[in-house]
């Protein structure tokens, strides 16, 4: 019997000391929990327990080697990772004290974390593993030995679910997309896919379009341009050349000047020309140019001037200036001169003083 309580001892004390930390978490109070025989179970106990606001949290392999993390720019000229607090309305308050130097590349982890309040989850936040956290003396039950994918299911069963009173039309989908997006899962992948289709609400495809874009690498790219030439939604289909614009595989500059040229909805052509200008693309200015001899429609035309004029100040005024002097239509004429007068660059007022002494 002694030998057992022994054991039960020396158990015990494994358990407490289990219940440190993560590192980089202070001022929480914290219980570990397993999640190696699944996650939603863990959760779904956890909601259910009478209690007051209490975090859940676990960490999972992340797509995103860059720190997401609240950054202060003030010691020494220089960025650095202050750390968040998950309590507060302010963000951005030194937690702790880093003066680490900015790395060029974070942690390979990500926090995912849930708030618990009233048997639901009210708020969805996710952080690089190299973070420093501030709990705000809040419980937080640290949940090990997470699987992504069971990671990706939990955060899944979040999507269109009320934040706080249903009456209030807010929803989850903000955190719970960005969080699925982070994580180094195929999963995530046919997740946020599942979100584009035809069927789901507009906004909640748009988001998910956007993650498709930011995180989701060559697949997510494939994805994009499949639903910017066959989607019937021409509201959508702008969003989607947006979230092009946020892909880092190199042909989505190509599929945006396609659809600058041959989408068939006007309004889509000129929100591409928009923001190809936007991304600093250098084919931009040329496929702007096109837009502006061949497209048949005055708006888009009216719509690539005004992309001339989101170009850097060197490429776009002196193209503004020649579509003032050079271009057939009274409208895009009078366009160019109006955005030439809005840069203030001496070449405009030149040119203005030029005109007016012809």
């Amino acid at each position: 019997m002694r030998q057992l309580l022994s054991v039960i001892g020396v158990v015990g004390l494994v358990t407490a000391a289990a219940a440190a930390p993560p590192p980089g978490v202070t001022n929480a109070k914290i219980e570990t929990r397993s999640g190696a025989a699944g996650l939603l179970a863990v959760v779904k106990a956890e909601l259910a327990v009478p209690r007051g606001p209490a975090w859940l949290g676990w960490s999972v392999p992340t797509t995103d080697r860059g720190s997401s993390c609240c950054w202060s720019g003030e010691d020494s000229g220089g960025a650095s990772c202050r750390g968040c607090r998950l309590e507060g309305e302010r963000r951005f308050d030194v937690v702790g004290r880093s003066d680490d130097a900015v790395k060029l590349e974070g942690s390979d982890r990500v926090r995912v974390l849930l708030r618990a309040e009233g048997g639901r989850v009210s708020k969805i936040r996710a952080f690089s593993e190299d973070c420093p956290l501030d709990a705000g003396g809040m419980p937080l039950v640290w949940i090990e030995d997470v699987r992504p994918a069971d990671s990706v299911a939990q955060l899944v069963t979040l999507v269109g679910q009320p934040v706080g009173d249903a009456r209030s039309g807010k929803q989850l989908d903000d955190g719970a997309l960005a969080a699925i997006a982070s994580h180094a899962d195929p999963s995530a992948d046919s997740a946020l896919e599942r979100y584009v289709a035809p069927e789901q609400p507009r906004e909640l495809r748009k988001k998910a379009a956007f993650w498709l874009g930011v995180s989701r690498g060559a697949r997510g790219y494939e994805v994009l341009r499949r639903l910017v030439k066959d989607d019937a939604d021409g509201r959508f289909r702008e969003h989607v050349v947006f979230a092009l614009t946020q892909s880092r595989e190199p042909k989505a500059t190509d599929v945006i000047i396609e659809v600058a040229h041959r989408d068939p909805d006007a309004h889509v052509r000129g929100q591409a020309l928009f923001w190809l200008a936007q991304s600093a693309a250098r084919r931009a200015p040329e496929a702007i140019k096109a837009a502006l001899d061949d497209d048949p429609e005055v708006e888009v035309k009216k719509k690539a001037v005004f992309a001339l004029s989101q170009l850097p100040k060197d490429e776009g005024v002196p193209l503004l200036i020649k579509v003032a002097e050079t271009h057939r239509s009274y409208e895009v004429r009078k366009q160019a001169m109006f955005w030439l007068g809005q840069s203030q660059d001496p070449r405009a007022l030149a040119f203005f003083e030029d005109v007016l002494k012809r």
